[in-house]
Order: C-alpha cells, then structure tokens, then sequence
C-alpha cells in the first residue's frame, strides 16, 4: 500500500476523494458548465506515486489543488498534490457520458507534499504551482465554489471517511500538459506565509 508523509510519520490512505470543477475560471478553461452539485471522484491508493510522471499511455495534465488529510472527524492536516489526467481521454469519456476513472484514477495519477497538521482552515489558504520558477497556477479558499468544511460535511452525506483518507478539492485555472524534465514546485500558503513546498522533476 502506498503512504504519504505527515510530518515525517508515514500514513496510509484508503483512498483520495477528488473535487472537480470548484473553481470557476478552471471551468471555463476547460469549457465546462458549472455543476449543480458537487462533482467528486475516486483514486484508489494505488493512484498514489512519488514520481511525477509526464506521460502514461497517453501525455498528461497537471492539476495542483490544496489537499487535505482526514483524521477524527475534521481535515487534520494540508499539503499540495497534483492530479494527473490524460486529458484526451477524459475527453473522450465526457462526450460518451461514461465515468472519468480511466483518465483520473490510474497507477501513479497523484502525487503529495507532505501533510503539516492544521488548527483551522485559514480563509486566506491557497495553493501555488511553479513549473521552471515561473507561477502558472494560484488560488485558494476564497475562490472555491464549494469551502472545504462544506465538502466535508456534503462527502460524509454519502461515504465513510476513514482516518488517513485525502481530500483535494479542486484546482484553480492554468492547468496544461506535464513536460519530461520541467520543474514543478507546488507550494501551500497562508498570506505570503509557505505551510509547506514540494518540487517534483518530471520524468
């Protein structure tokens, strides 16, 4: 089974439960329609890898989001993670009306920062992605459709959250292909405070 790391203690997740669509400007860069309800889906814990790879049968996208890790009832702790998608083929799925698995919860579809344990969520938290020191995707709390606490409380309406699970919850615009050999640094924040910064070389 595959971990990620809090604080330097390893912790293995059942699964991560992804958010889609929950920023606006992300849904009009991909030419979408604002949900009615909350869109979740499902990567299982073989999803999760510490290589970010650019290309798995097909070149992938990468999506930063804020992810946080559920313990005791509340989101215990934050880090940053990038959802890999084969864009093409969720395409593809969306025009048949059929499930994203096949594009979203593939081996090695996401990979994690460590996780810094939290007292409260900030409004003023954020996610910020680099790729070769140069800012290509920022946002946060304030610019999500749907607040962290909300989907909590709207994911438990219909699924048991087990201790060490990982929620992200949806990433802002500027998502694009992963190119072998970039750099990506992702970084989450308070204000101009960094909670804590991951860099991956694309392989």
């Amino acid at each position: 089974m595959n971990s990620i790391l809090l604080e330097n203690k390893s912790i293995i997740p059942s699964k991560v439960v992804c958010v889609g669509r929950n920023y606006v400007e992300h849904i009009t860069e991909l030419g979408n329609e604002v949900p009615d309800e909350m869109v979740v889906f499902l990567k299982p814990n073989s999803a999760i890898s510490t290589t970010l790879k650019a290309f798995h049968q097909e070149c992938l996208h990468y999506e930063a989001e804020i992810c946080f890790l559920y313990q005791q009832g509340r989101f215990s702790a934050v880090g940053v993670g990038l959802d890999l998608t084969k864009r093409a083929l969720q395409s593809q799925l969306k025009a048949s009306k059929l499930p994203w698995e096949r594009a979203k919860a593939f081996d090695g579809s996401v990979v994690f920062s460590e996780f810094i344990a939290i007292d409260t969520i900030a409004p003023t938290l954020r996610v910020q992605l680099k790729i070769n020191n140069h800012i290509i995707q920022q946002g946060g709390v304030e610019l999500m459709m749907i607040k962290p606490n909300e989907i909590l409380s709207e994911i438990q309406t219909f699924m048991t959250l087990q201790d060490g699970d990982i929620v992200m919850t949806g990433t802002p615009k500027g998502v694009g292909v992963v190119n072998q050999g970039d750099t990506f640094e992702g970084k989450i924040l308070v204000e101009d405070n960094i909670l804590v910064s991951k860099k991956w070389l694309a392989q």
